[in-house]
């Protein structure tokens, strides 16, 4: 396995269209690293150019020791698993399998065991003669995934592989994922727009936006600590509650639904602002208490969770609270937000204003 370097990486497509703008990241030997951001952010154009599917505009991408810019994809010991699976129709699970290795040449007692070895890591060992038709959705993306482990490659490539899953199966392959890479401690780089997908499998989330690098860090710390405005609404289910905010004293800023305490020791702030609240660090208490008056316009069942909606003076908010308590819908309570819960980012850049 191998550790992956690029620095101050461009893509620019004709028109001057710049898809990546000055990407500079590392991804650790043996690491699990997720880019992770919406459709047209660059994430899948930053892995073909790993892969070497698309051209680099300027910068360098290195893989292990080797620069590898002007190397073939095949000659950069890389293996990619893609969302559509790219199996051959006409061949059988084991000729899809042994493909590769056939065309490199490899003995045929050894593409023999590698393949019948990577059939019992994936539970695909009964399919190994059927052709990919006669396959589920997910024992294809097994077989995809098969044909990549039976190559040994340095470094796995995975192009949102788990889109055209049902929920239920999505949920089953990531598990089966993260089994396998946590077996092989193979160096991994995953591109997704699935935040829950991020958070379960990566070592290392890589969030983009806009051909750019907004954060990277563990899934618990861009959670907890967004860089920017832009991963604070976009890490989390429901998103982060924003709204504007005035700094009018040393740890206190005014918003819509009154004056809010936050933490000095974290933020340096001052002037106008932007605040934001996580849904489930909102308290509710009843309506005879102190705090922020709030009622409830709408109560979505999630389950183990129930969201209200409703307005913080006159910004929408959303509050996360148990399944089982009290039903709060169209009910005046009271909202108490501890200094811990305040997040506060520059009203221009969107960049957060943590120490």
């Amino acid at each position: 396995m191998a550790q992956v370097e690029l620095s101050d990486i461009r893509k620019v497509y004709p028109g001057n269209v710049e898809a990546v703008r000055e990407v500079s990241l590392t991804v650790p030997n043996g690491s699990f690293t997720v880019l992770l951001g919406p459709s047209g952010c660059g994430k899948s154009t930053l892995l073909r150019m790993i892969a070497g599917l698309e051209t680099i505009t300027s910068g360098t991408c290195k893989i292990g020791e080797r620069v590898v810019n002007d190397i073939e994809p095949a000659a950069r010991d890389i293996a990619m698993v893609f969302q559509n699976y790219a199996l051959y129709p006409h061949m059988s699970v084991y000729d899809n399998m042994a493909y590769g290795l056939r065309n490199r040449g490899t003995p045929k007692p050894e593409i023999e065991q590698r393949v019948r070895e990577a059939a019992k890591l994936l539970a695909i060992e009964d399919f190994l003669a059927r052709k990919p038709r006669a396959l589920s959705g997910g024992q294809r993306q097994r077989v995809a995934m098969g044909r990549a482990i039976v190559r040994e490659p340095q470094v796995f490539l995975f192009d949102e592989p788990l889109s055209n899953l049902d929920a239920k199966l999505r949920v089953t392959m990531r598990l089966e994922i993260k089994r396998l890479h946590n077996r092989l401690n193979a160096t991994s780089i995953f591109v997704t727009h699935d935040q829950v997908e991020a958070m379960t499998l990566a070592d290392q989330v890589v969030v983009m936006n806009a051909g750019l690098i907004e954060q990277i860090g563990a899934p618990g710390e861009v959670y907890r600590h967004p860089a920017s405005r832009f991963v604070a609404s976009f890490i989390g289910s429901p998103a982060m509650n924003l709204m504007p905010g005035k700094i009018v004293e040393p740890g206190v800023v005014e918003t819509p639904g009154g004056k809010l305490a936050f933490d000095t020791a974290r933020f340096d702030a001052s002037g106008e602002v932007e605040v934001g609240i996580r849904p489930e660090d909102i308290h509710v208490a009843g309506s005879g208490t102190s705090g922020i008056p709030f009622a409830a316009e709408l109560v979505e069942e999630l389950g183990a969770t129930r969201l209200l909606h409703g307005n913080f003076g006159a910004t929408p908010i959303i509050v996360a609270v148990p399944a089982s308590g009290t039903i709060y819908e169209n009910k005046e309570v009271r909202l108490s937000i501890g200094p811990a819960a305040i997040h506060l980012f520059d009203k221009t850049t969107g960049k957060s204003l943590a120490r």
